[in-house]
C-alpha cells in the first residue's frame, strides 16, 4: 500500500504489512519515495509546478486526489504516476484540505479552499457542488495574519461515529459543524479562533482535540464544554500544528509544534520545531524530536503488527522517519521541494539560506 504525506492528509493508519512508498506533498509536485531495508530514496517526481496542499486515498476505488495551491483538483487512478483536472464546477481554485467519508455504501469527498468555502462531490471528484451554507455563519471576523487576510478551511474531519457530521477547522475565524452532511452549519464555541485541526478518535467520538495558535483545547463531550490542555507558553511548543494518535490506542498520542508562530520563523531563524509523544491522552508530553530549525508541515504515522512507522515532512524539504513508534528518528530523505501551507516555507528558508 502507498500512503500520503501532506499538509491536511490523512494521519493515522492501521496496515497488516509496513508501507514501503509514501506520496509527498511539496510546493513543486508529488514525490514518491520508497523503502528498502531501512533506506529510503526518492523514486519519481509528478505534478511539476503544483503547490500541493492535500493528498487524499480512496483506496476502495484505487483513486488519489491532490488539492493545488492556486490549482483545483487533481486526480490520479494508477496510484499517483499520472494525474488529471477532476474539479468540474468548483468555483474556488486555492484547495488547502481534502476528506472522505462512506454514506449508504457511496464515498462522498469534501473540499475546502481559501477563500473559505465548502465542496461535496458524490462522483468521486468528476463534479464538485457548494453548499453555501458553510458561509451563513458569522463570517465577519475570517481573516488571516499574513497578506492578502483571507481565511482559508484548513482541515476538515468527520466524526467516526456519524458520517453526517463533519468538523471544518477556518483558520482564522471557527470551529464549525454540521450534523446534515454539509447542508447546514453552526458555529462550535469554546476555543481560540486560530484553529487547525481536529482528531478525534474511533474509540470515542465525543473526544475531540484541537490544536492551534491558542494552544491544544480538549472536549470530551463532542464540543459542549473545552479545557485548554497545552497553552501557548508550554515547554512543548507555542505553536502546535499536527497533532495524530495510534490508531489502536487513542492515549498515544504525538504533536508537532513550532517554539513560536510563524511571524518570529523568519525574525529568529529557527522554526525550533518539536515533535512531542504523549502516552496518558494528551495530559503530559516528552519530546522525542527537537530543535529543527524548519516548520513540520506534514505528519502521518502507520501502524502495523511489525512496526510502527512515522513520517514528518519539512519546510526544508526533510523527511523524517521512525520505525520505533518516534523512540529514534533520522532524516531519509533530504532535498525535496519545501513542504508546506501556503507561504509557511517562504521566510524560514530564506532566513536560513541567508545564514
Amino acid at each position: 500500500m502507498t500512503i500520503g504525506l501532506s499538509h491536511a492528509g490523512l494521519t493515522a493508519h492501521s496496515a497488516a504489512h509496513p508501507t514501503t512508498e509514501v506520496l509527498v506533498g511539496t510546493i513543486d509536485g508529488v514525490a514518491r519515495i520508497q523503502r528498502s531495508g531501512s533506506d529510503w530514496r526518492l523514486a519519481e517526481r509528478t505534478l511539476p509546478g503544483a503547490h500541493v496542499h492535500a493528498l487524499l486515498h480512496v483506496p476502495e476505488h484505487g483513486l488519489w486526489l491532490a488539492g493545488i495551491n492556486h490549482g483545483g483538483i487533481q486526480v490520479s487512478r494508477d496510484d499517483g504516476h499520472t494525474w488529471a483536472p477532476s474539479d468540474t464546477g468548483l468555483t474556488q481554485r486555492d484547495v488547502y484540505s481534502l476528506a472522505a467519508v462512506t454514506r449508504n455504501g457511496r464515498v462522498r469527498l469534501f473540499a475546502g479552499t481559501e477563500p473559505a468555502h465548502f465542496f461535496v462531490s458524490d462522483d468521486l471528484g468528476a463534479t464538485w457542488s457548494e453548499r453555501p451554507s458553510f458561509r451563513d455563519v458569522d463570517i465577519s471576523g475570517w481573516t488571516f495574519p499574513a497578506p492578502p487576510h483571507i481565511a482559508h478551511l484548513k482541515h476538515l474531519n468527520t466524526s467516526p461515529a456519524d458520517p453526517d457530521t463533519i468538523y471544518a477547522s477556518v483558520e482564522q475565524g471557527a470551529l464549525l459543524r454540521s450534523r446534515d452532511g454539509g447542508e447546514t452549519w453552526a458555529e462550535v464555541p469554546g476555543m481560540n479562533a486560530d484553529v487547525h485541526r481536529t482528531v478525534i478518535p474511533v474509540q470515542d467520538p465525543n473526544r475531540i482535540s484541537i490544536t492551534g495558535a491558542g494552544g491544544i483545547f480538549v472536549t470530551e463531550d463532542a464540543g459542549e464544554h473545552w479545557d485548554v490542555w497545552v497553552s501557548r507558553e508550554d515547554p512543548v511548543g507555542g505553536y502546535p500544528d499536527q497533532l495524530t494518535h495510534l490508531p489502536s490506542d487513542p492515549a498515544v498520542m504525538f504533536l508537532c509544534a513550532g517554539r513560536k508562530t510563524p511571524r518570529w520563523w523568519a525574525k529568529d531563524g529557527d522554526v525550533g520545531t518539536r515533535i512531542s509523544r504523549s502516552t496518558d491522552g494528551g495530559h503530559t508530553w516528552a519530546t522525542l524530536l527537537g530543535g529543527l530549525p524548519h516548520s513540520v508541515e506534514a505528519f502521518t504515522l502507520e501502524e502495523s503488527p511489525l512496526m510502527t512507522q512515522i513520517f514528518a515532512a519539512t519546510t526544508g524539504g526533510e523527511v523524517y522517519w521512525s520505525a520505533d513508534a518516534g523512540a529514534t528518528w533520522k532524516a531519509v530523505v533530504t532535498g525535496l521541494a519545501p513542504v508546506s501551507k501556503g507561504g509557511h516555507y517562504e521566510g524560514i528558508t530564506a532566513a536560513l539560506s541567508g545564514r
